[in-house]
């Protein structure tokens, strides 16, 4: 059976209003984990935190943590202190975002990000670990640092708080030998687009991926008679994305939609956004492809095409629901 999550995501202009109570439901109806993220304005760690003080079983997941906005031994302490207070419930999802984020906002370089994600999960092991004084010479990251304006007197430090285990960590990939290198490294995967009906996708880098490997999705799911308009709010998304996130010729987004057989559609939604023509850029966005990795339509047709979902390696849906009653709906589709 699929797990279910609750995405929150980032904020916008402020915390959202039933942050708390409708996580709360979320684990009154019976939901697998609640996901929180960051961009460039609210942090992923501390909608979490807050959470965690008025829920007990549900999971609490970073969906995902930039890389560049803290040193790997930064981001052990937050999710060392989270599953702490959680007693236990935090999965650390880890993401490099793209150029246009991590060198205009967090103002670090952009280069060789597998070489960079690699070196910060393996510190991050480590300190999990907790097995001896913290020492890592890398490419990217060195504990102790010896570089240009050091002191020299830097010392391996043992993280202080004990960890309580070795916290799950997924990561949010796109391209081919991202997503390799996630399924050797990591507990966990989360695409940004995912179709069931189109497994070949991804189908040679998750060979290798172990039995207890998860994939978690975030799916657009909404019971409406009309399916055209409850695609929109997902084509609007992927016209954003694919449109305007990143720059041409360095848009991961675009090249995963040109991977998934719409190379064509998604570069003509690129040029269009870059033209400034975003309502145009949205209405590209090909029906067929927003329904491949939505679940959409009347209750019957949301089971049928649930059974994709249940017969691909992904573990759980993430969905973005409102209201508790959206809640109960949705687990009693997926869960029955």
């Amino acid at each position: 059976m699929l797990d279910l999550g609750l995405i929150w995501g980032y904020w916008g202009r402020g915390m959202p209003d039933n942050l708390v109570e409708l996580s709360v439901e979320a684990e009154k109806a019976g939901f697998d984990a609640v996901w929180s993220a960051e961009s460039w304005g609210s942090d992923a760690f501390s909608p979490l935190v807050l959470i965690a003080a008025h829920t007990e079983r549900i999971k609490l997941g970073t969906g995902v943590v930039q890389l560049s906005a803290r040193t790997p031994t930064a981001t052990a302490m937050h999710a060392i202190t989270l599953d702490h207070i959680s007693n236990g419930r935090t999965i650390l999802g880890l993401g490099v975002s793209g150029p246009q984020v991590v060198e205009g906002w967090y103002g670090m370089p952009s280069r060789k990000p597998l070489a960079r994600t690699r070196e910060y999960v393996e510190i991050l092991r480590q300190v999990f670990r907790r097995e001896g004084p913290m020492a890592f010479q890398g490419e990217h990251f060195q504990m102790p640092y010896e570089g240009t304006g050091s002191e020299g007197l830097g010392k391996p430090l043992k993280v202080m708080t004990h960890p309580l285990r070795e916290i799950p960590i997924w990561i949010g990939a796109e391209g081919p030998k991202n997503i390799a290198q996630t399924v050797e490294i990591a507990d966990g995967w989360i695409p940004l687009y995912y179709s069931p009906f189109r497994p070949e996708v991804y189908a040679d880098e998750l060979a290798w991926a172990r039995p207890d490997f998860e994939i978690a999705v975030n799916v657009s799911l909404r019971v409406h008679d009309d399916v055209e308009e409850a695609l929109y709010p997902t084509k609007a998304s992927l016209g954003f994305y694919i449109g305007g996130m990143g720059a041409k010729g360095q848009n991961y987004h675009t090249k995963l939609m040109a991977r998934m057989g719409y190379e064509e559609e998604a570069y003509k939604i690129q040029d269009l956004f870059f033209e400034g023509r975003r309502d145009e850029a949205i209405a590209a966005v090909p029906t067929e492809f927003a329904d491949e990795i939505s679940l959409v339509g009347s209750a019957d047709r949301i089971r049928d095409r649930l059974q994709a979902w249940d017969e691909s390696p992904v573990t759980m849906l993430n969905v973005s629901a409102r209201t508790a009653t959206e809640l109960r709906v949705i687990a009693e589709l997926v869960k029955g």
